[in-house]
Parts: C-alpha cells; sequence; structure tokens
C-alpha cells in the first residue's frame, strides 16, 4: 500500500484517499515573473511523478496547480521593463510550458490563474470579515487576524509567540498584529486592482492558493504539495485562511519537495548561482536533468552540479544501450522487477529505489541478450520501458536518443558518420590499421563512441 510522508503529522501513513478511486490533488505553482529555475523544475517534476503514480495504481486524479499572475514580483518586473502585469505573464506562462513540456512533465488537469479568481477570493475575504477571523483597516488593506485561529502553527510547528517576539510591522502597514498577513491589499498607483467593498485593491498571496484550492478541488481535498520553503508562511497561512473561511479540514497529506542546492550552496541570485531551465538545457539534455531530478528522494535536499548532470547522462545512456536493437514485444503481466518497483514508490515514492530496480532490470536485458534469448531480451526490455515510463523516463526511440547527444560534436550529421565508420570498416577489411585507427580517433575528437560487436558497429554521441 502507499505510504506518504505527511508535513502536518510528522510522519509516514498509509495513503487513504477521501473518496474512493479518486485523488485530489493542488501543489503551488509558478508566480510567473521570470524563466523557470532550477526549484520551480523539481516542483514540476516532483509532483509530475505523484500524478503519474497514483494513475498508475489506478486512481482518477484531479490534478490542479495554480499560477499566481499578480503579486509584488509581478508588478515591480512590470515597471522595470515598461510593460503592462498581463504581457509579462502571458510571456512567462508561454516560457513555462515549453520548460515543462521540455521536462516531460504532463499538464494538470487544471492550471487555474489567480486574477480568473478574484470573485472567489473577496468572497472567502467577507466570509472570514463576516467570522471575525480578519478585518479592514483604515488604509484599504484587508488583515488576517492570526491570534483568532487557534491552530496557527501546527503545519510549521512554529509557536505564535516565538514569531510574534521577533515580529514587527512595516511601515505603511496597519496590522494590529505583527504576526497578522494582508488578505487583501489596497491599490496603490499605478498597480492593477479590482473593485471589492472594501475599495479599489487586490489579492495578497496566500489567499489566492486558499480560494482557487477550495474552488477546484472542494473544501477538503487529498493532496497539498510544493516546495519546502513554502511550508511557512505561505501553507501555514493557507490552512488559516481555508479552514477559518469553511470550518473543515483543509488537505488531508501535506506533501513538500527539498530545496535545490548548487555545489552544495543554497542556491540564490546573490551568490551568482542561480540556474534557469533553459540555461541548464544548453548543456544538457532535458531527460537528463529530470532524470537528475530523480536520483534524490523528493523530501531530501538536492545538489545540482555538472558532474551529477554527467553522471545522469551516463546512466541514461546505459539504460537506453539495453533498449537498443530490441524489437516491440509485451511486457510481463508479472515480475519480480515490477514488485520491486512497486515497493519503491509506494514507500514514499521512492525514486532512487526505482531507478536502482531498472538498473537491476537493464542487466537482465543484457544478460538474456547475450545468452541469445531473443524473445526473453525483448519482454524485459518492454517492462523497463514500462515501469520507466511510471516516472517519465525512457520513453525516447533509443537509437535516437543515443544518436542525439548534446549537440558538441564538430558538426557531423548521421550521414557523415555513417560514411566514416564504412570508411573505417573498409580499412580494417583492407588491413590498414594506421587509417582505421586514424577515423576513429577522429570520430572520438568528435564526440563520437564507437562500440564494435558481433553484428557490426553501432555507435552514439557521448
Amino acid at each position: 500500500m502507499l505510504q506518504i510522508y505527511n508535513s502536518l503529522t510528522r510522519q509516514k501513513t498509509p495513503f487513504q484517499p477521501l473518496e474512493p478511486g479518486k485523488v485530489r490533488m493542488y501543489v503551488c505553482g509558478m508566480t510567473v515573473y521570470d524563466y523557470c529555475h532550477l526549484g520551480h523544475a523539481r516542483v514540476m517534476v516532483v509532483f509530475d511523478v505523484v500524478y503519474r503514480y497514483l494513475r498508475a495504481l489506478g486512481y482518477e486524479v484531479t490534478y490542479v496547480r495554480n499560477i499566481t499572475d499578480i503579486d509584488d514580483k509581478i508588478i515591480r518586473r512590470a515597471a522595470e521593463n515598461d510593460e503592462s502585469c498581463a504581457a509579462l505573464t502571458e510571456r512567462f506562462i508561454a516560457a513555462m510550458h515549453e520548460d515543462a513540456a521540455a521536462l516531460g512533465v504532463l499538464p494538470p488537469t487544471s492550471e487555474p490563474r489567480a486574477t480568473a479568481h478574484i470573485d472567489e477570493i473577496q468572497a472567502m475575504v467577507a466570509t472570514l470579515i463576516d467570522k471575525g477571523l480578519a478585518y479592514a483597516a483604515d488604509n484599504g488593506d484587508v488583515y488576517y487576524a492570526v491570534s483568532r485561529f487557534p491552530g496557527y502553527g501546527k503545519l510549521s510547528g512554529k509557536d505564535p509567540q516565538d514569531l510574534r517576539a521577533g515580529a514587527r510591522v512595516e511601515i505603511g502597514e496597519a496590522k494590529r498584529d505583527p504576526l497578522d498577513f494582508a488578505l487583501w491589499k489596497g491599490a496603490k498607483p499605478d498597480e492593477p486592482s479590482w473593485s471589492s467593498p472594501w475599495g479599489e485593491g487586490r489579492p495578497g498571496w496566500h489567499i489566492e492558493c486558499s480560494a482557487m484550492s477550495t474552488c477546484c478541488l472542494g473544501n477538503h481535498f487529498d493532496i497539498h504539495g510544493g516546495g519546502a520553503d513554502l511550508q511557512f508562511p505561505h501553507h501555514e497561512n493557507e490552512i488559516a485562511q481555508s479552514e477559518g473561511a469553511t470550518g473543515e479540514p483543509f488537505a488531508e497529506v501535506w506533501m513538500h519537495n527539498g530545496f535545490v542546492r548548487i555545489n552544495e550552496e543554497k542556491m540564490s541570485k546573490s551568490l551568482g548561482n542561480f540556474f534557469t531551465v533553459r540555461e541548464v538545457l544548453e548543456r544538457f539534455r532535458a531527460e537528463e536533468i529530470r532524470y537528475f531530478i530523480l536520483t534524490s528522494h523528493y523530501r531530501s535536499p538536492l545538489n545540482y552540479a555538472d558532474e551529477q548532470l554527467q553522471s545522469a547522462r551516463g546512466a541514461l545512456t546505459r539504460l537506453y544501450t539495453a533498449l537498443r536493437g530490441l524489437p516491440e514485444a509485451e511486457a510481463p503481466v508479472e515480475s519480480a522487477f515490477a514488485t520491486r518497483f512497486a515497493a519503491a514508490m509506494d514507500d514514499d515514492f521512492n525514486t532512487p529505489e526505482a531507478l536502482a530496480v531498472l538498473f537491476e532490470l537493464a542487466r537482465e536485458v543484457n544478460r538474456a541478450r547475450d545468452a541469445g534469448e531473443p524473445e526473453q531480451a525483448a519482454a524485459l526490455g518492454a517492462e523497463l520501458r514500462r515501469l520507466g515510463g511510471v516516472i517519465g523516463i525512457l520513453q525516447d526511440d533509443p537509437e535516437r536518443y543515443l544518436r542525439g547527444g548534446d549537440g558538441g560534436t564538430d558538426g557531423l550529421d548521421d550521414a557523415a558518420i555513417e560514411s566514416m565508420i564504412a570508411q573505417r570498416q573498409a580499412a580494417r577489411a583492407a588491413r590498414d590499421w594506421a587509417e582505421a585507427d586514424r577515423l576513429r580517433d577522429a570520430l572520438t575528437e568528435a564526440g563520437i563512441v564507437l562500440e564494435d560487436g558481433a553484428q557490426g558497429t553501432t555507435w552514439r554521441r557521448g
């Protein structure tokens, strides 16, 4: 049975959906004011794997991943660029979709935008005011009264008294308590705004997710996910807002993926070690990035270094090499590999262990091939591809993948490579070893790896 670590209870427990056979999942998506970075890539891939595996288990999954298309960062960036917030966000939403598709991330069931849910946001704010959990300030802002919600801190484990001791009220804020946070922000000059019972303004960041998640999935749903950096205050505030407004439990299970580090340091623009997905894609293939993300358990820190991506490239090369040249076949109905793969994934989506099973399966494919058991090799290869698909890898054509490379091949196309291999074979047949070696060295210099076997010479880009 699938077990998931619940950040709320701080333990791993068997997963039981609220409605048999159906799962409702909400994941905090991107604030679209810039290109996606590696942290965003990890969130997208991690919860894509969760989505894929839940579906593989037979659940009907409603997966909602929101888009924050109005907030302070968006407004500042649009002003810097001298463009409208709408133009800025549309551009980066399109870029986000391109990056997600490149990484093999399936589209979510629904992708609500904050600006399309202003009515629902205002309705929730009004409910919180009516219940005495929020108040309108004289400056046009509406704040959540944290002290009125007794469960505040239950997700993060933080004590409100300790938080209050270190908090302060910023200039221009009209809070009654330093812990109170904005649900609605009064309009400022030259900022997007909407009419409301409290005057012109726009939503606060936290209320957007509470409104969108309950609108799309109901008051109480199965899984809420996001990066560890959102656990406090964003997700803590979501609980206060949603449970305060509805009087019901919010999310049953909370999942948080770990941070991304760069060469063992926290990724940060100020440290100059901040990478967008597009920058990494200039040097590595998308499936290599996805594989790299899967090599660490989703709750663990993920350390990015070029060496890690090179290792991912080598690992995928080994797996695709095992699949190379195999005919189409049916995967076994049951296998020990599938059982062990499922056991790994059932253990809180343990992708490193699942990958280890794939490598054992690849070794068995190679053993069957070397032993002259082509049908067995083909069936095992089909199983390797099927299990890989559950976590979103190994779906490319092996020959295309192995010959695709990273572009560092001195301009040699497939035809030129095939021609040089044919020339080398002719030189070997003529026992002109010097010419054969020269051609092999030239190909090696161009990043082409030759593999001589009983069936002839195959090649791949290194």
